[in-house]
């Protein structure tokens, strides 16, 4: 990890050294090269961090890498000092669901950095390469009122040919339920026979998502959507990035949400507070898709 910056800079070079020769060599390139889909280019790059692999530091550009991470400086340069910072042997990377939408990827992800954590990262592609980057990180537990982890689940991406639709039942879900404006078509959305959780403070099922937004709102702590960023999804998987708050703080939410036949049948969560922008290690803002 300490070299990691170098390795990084080293991995540009062979990069740079490759483009020069690019007109000499490309009819053998394309004969030889395998085609790296754009999310397995965002699962070796995740699983770099574990391995200190430099090669896949090449899917980035070096020339153009916008950071949406608060606690991260901009560009490559901001990434490797973090890295140097991560105890030897420390970071642990297991991604369990990746999922693209046009030049976006979505990656759903089991960490140890800086501690047990549960990450949604975002990439976007320009041209194959990496050109910048959004997360939501939240600490892991050990224990959840549903029995679930954070993290476990069904993986397989289906119904490729429900995408859109499946976008637009969340587009509407956020609008109605989330952000508020028609609370009762709750189950027009949500599955009344099978809603597993994933949030650690929500139990299972309809019925477990009404305690808990009552028992926030008792204390009066109540979770509020105000805004969303995005959605992007494939098939089955749709992840929606909004803002609100959350414990009275400033918070992005990152959900995502799988879909059987027209329906919500489980949720993922992460949920992050918003640093002030002083506070913040670039200029970029935690949403600006």
């Amino acid at each position: 990890m300490k070299n990691l910056v170098l390795i990084i800079m080293l991995a540009f070079s062979v990069s740079a050294c490759g483009q020069t020769q690019e007109n000499h060599l490309q009819t053998t390139q394309k004969e030889q090269k395998v085609e790296v889909s754009n999310k397995q280019k965002v699962a070796e790059l995740l699983k770099s961090i574990e391995t200190s692999a430099h090669e896949p530091f090449a899917y980035i550009n070096p020339e153009k890498y916008i950071q949406h991470n608060q606690a991260v400086a901009d560009g490559l340069v901001g990434f490797g000092a973090v890295m140097q910072q991560l105890p030897e042997g420390s970071a642990k990377a297991n991604t369990v669901r990746v999922w693209e939408d046009g030049d976006y990827v979505v990656a759903h992800t089991d960490y140890n950095f800086f501690g047990p954590k549960i990450g949604i990262d975002i990439f976007r592609f320009e041209n194959g390469l990496i050109v910048e980057h959004w997360d939501n990180l939240q600490e892991k537990v050990t224990e959840t009122a549903s029995g679930r982890s954070q993290i476990d689940g069904p993986v397989e991406i289906t119904d490729i040919d429900q995408t859109e639709a499946n976008k637009a039942l969340i587009k509407n879900f956020v609008d109605d339920i989330l952000m508020g404006a028609n609370p009762d078509k709750i189950t027009d959305y949500i599955s009344t026979e099978k809603y597993h959780q994933h949030n650690p403070g929500v139990k299972d099922g309809l019925a477990g998502l009404g305690e808990a937004i009552a028992a926030l709102t008792e204390a009066g702590m109540p979770m509020v959507y105000e805004k969303n960023h995005i959605i992007l999804g494939e098939g089955n998987f749709v992840l929606s990035v909004s803002e609100g708050i959350f414990m009275k703080e400033k918070v992005a939410f990152y959900d995502i949400f799988r879909i059987e036949n027209g329906l919500i049948v489980e949720h993922w969560d992460t949920i992050e507070k918003i640093l002030p922008d002083a506070a913040a290690k670039n200029a970029n803002g935690k949403f600006n898709f």
